[in-house]
């Protein structure tokens, strides 16, 4: 099948969620949703592991033709900034072993590119997602939703670059 398929990533320590999504003539469908889960309390290099081997498993897989991931990340406090950087640097190591060019859109941007509100909730933006990707009433965890919410957004920036021929 023609088109092209992205990979959505939103990295986490103990759930990274990946969504990848394949647009044929301007109509998004779901190629495959889930979360890479790392287990609690295990050495934070393995656990980082897991997560470049899931993707990269996934890449190999699938061979989506580029990834989209949130560029800006909030944390509570500075351990957690670091523990999803970390999570953040090993989907990225993931993809660029695959020669895959990763962008990235801050969290205001995916939810407006898909509800139109910057400040929308989490459960609008899953709305949505399933309405974009014609499977109404579907649900996914919270994880995989939001990485296929940044893919359909890249897949909405793409397109709106190739209308108005604006270079990334």
């Amino acid at each position: 099948m023609a088109g092209i398929v992205v990979l959505g990533i939103d990295p986490g320590s103990q759930c990274t969620g990946y969504g990848l999504v394949r647009e044929v003539s301007g109509q998004a469908e779901l190629v495959e949703a889930g979360c890479i889960r790392t287990k609690t309390g295990q050495d934070m290099a393995l656990r980082l592991a897991a997560i470049h081997a899931g993707l990269a498993a996934l890449i190999a897989a699938h061979g989506p033709a580029e990834a989209a991931m949130e560029s800006v990340f909030t944390a509570k406090n500075v351990k957690s900034a670091i523990t999803l950087g970390q999570a953040r640097g090993a989907a990225l190591a993931a993809c660029g072993a695959a020669g895959l060019a990763v962008a990235g859109y801050a969290p205001m941007e995916v939810k407006k590119s898909l509800v139109g509100a910057g400040r929308a909730e989490k459960s609008q933006v899953a709305f949505m997602v399933a309405r974009v990707l014609g499977m109404k009433g579907a649900t996914w965890p919270t994880d995989a939703s939001d990485a296929l919410a940044v893919a359909v957004c890249h897949l909405n920036h793409r397109r709106m670059q190739r209308l108005t021929g604006a270079r990334p």
